[in-house]
């Protein structure tokens, strides 16, 4: 049986009751009495207020505490509350978030199967395909597309793909990122994309298949990606589009996942193929190699080893992307000495043409994100004679 302090009730009503603006730590407190006694009022005020304070201290182990606080009491609440399963999955999720900033992956990884529970698969297939385990995570995406879960779909279909190539099912992730490509082509000819994101798109694929070995599949999708350069060149984009970069940036990144180290629960690596909600160690942890990498370009630099220079200086660029490749404020000025240096380097190395055609690609597709498409459709079309395309 509950002991009820009568005191603290009346206390707590005072308080919200009161012409004050009570703080928020103030407001959790007075939630807390409130909910023992009056559980279907005060329980819903008191996991948003937890989740609330949670944000404003911006503190990582107090963040752990609250976010948890709030999981029991949603909890708790009975089946069929209003709101219950809203507010179960905004607490699991903001717990989940706050376990792995601290790198507790194997309780954040368990947080997340529970959401997944609760409806909202998302954060466990980002955390099975950051620990490697990309197979199931593109299972997840599978029941997802299956559900018919329409959210931000072009998303999800990208990083189905990239988990299904991740765990080397090559010829299914061309089927998921066809119908990927077939979307994009259709809404691009009703003017309802980019032609830039169709350019990125079908570069990306050509990629695919080049790994996958259907080098006739990689020529086809660069043809395709250079006649869309030719009217940009010719035309420009027919309508004027904003906010488009995180495409190009997510897929800049994701050709970069087979120089990285291999996933693991015990060393994760970013979700491949997504542009948000990677969780915190991970970022932090991927982001925390560039003192590394620059140390270890400028040795490469200093002994003359340029092929293995320009693949240290691709990595660098990669993280560049992930940091700051989607904000707009001097884009073109940030960014363009990284694919600059990148060809001036590649054309040191006669006898590495697959280098200079990555890295003319890689520069002609920064220039279609800066809109430049003149310059891109030059670089792209030498990059496709150095391929031999026909």
């Amino acid at each position: 049986m509950v002991t009820i302090d009568h005191d603290a009730v009346l206390r707590a009503r005072v308080l919200l009751l009161g012409s004050g603006r009570p703080s928020r730590a103030e407001l959790v407190g007075a939630y807390r009495v409130l909910a023992e006694v009056s559980p279907k009022a005060y329980v819903p005020k008191l996991v948003d207020a937890l989740l609330a304070l949670h944000y404003e201290l911006r503190d990582p182990k107090a963040a752990v505490a609250l976010t948890a606080e709030a999981s029991r009491a949603a909890r708790g609440m009975e089946a069929g509350a209003p709101n219950r399963a809203q507010l179960l999955r905004r607490a699991l999720d903001d717990h989940q978030a706050s376990l792995f900033a601290l790198g507790r992956r194997a309780e954040g990884r368990a947080v997340c199967e529970e959401l997944a529970e609760a409806g909202r698969s998302e954060p466990l297939t980002r955390a099975l395909a950051e620990e490697g385990r990309f197979e199931e995570a593109a299972e997840l995406d599978e029941e997802a597309a299956r559900n018919g879960i329409p959210e931000h779909s072009s998303w999800n279909r990208l990083r189905w793909a990239a988990n299904l190539e991740g765990a080397g099912l090559h010829d299914a992730a061309a089927t998921v990122f066809r119908e990927l490509l077939g979307e994009t082509r259709r809404e691009a000819a009703e003017q309802r994309t980019a032609l830039a994101i169709l350019t990125w798109e079908l570069v990306h694929f050509s990629r695919m298949r080049e790994t996958a070995g259907d080098g006739a599949g990689a020529a086809a999708a660069r043809r395709e990606a250079l006649s869309v350069l030719e009217e940009l060149a010719a035309k420009g984009e027919p309508k004027t589009w904003s906010c488009i970069l995180a495409w190009w940036s997510t897929l800049f990144v994701l050709s970069g996942r087979a120089a990285e180290p291999a996933a693991s629960p015990e060393s994760p690596m970013p979700p491949f193929g997504t542009q948000h909600g990677w969780s915190d160690d991970v970022r932090d942890g991927f982001l925390g190699m560039l003192p590394g990498l620059e140390a270890e370009a400028a040795r490469l630099r200093g002994a003359g080893r340029l092929p293995e220079l320009v693949d240290v200086q691709r990595r660098i660029a990669t993280r560049a992307a992930v940091r700051e490749g989607d904000h707009p404020h001097l884009f073109e000025e940030r960014f363009t000495p990284y694919f600059d240096e990148a060809v001036t380097l590649a054309r040191r190395l006669p006898d590495a043409p697959g280098r200079l055609a990555r890295a003319l690609t890689d520069r002609s597709m920064f220039l279609v994100a800066a809109r430049s498409f003149g310059p891109a459709h030059a670089d792209f079309t030498e990059a496709a004679a150095l391929l031999h395309d026909r």
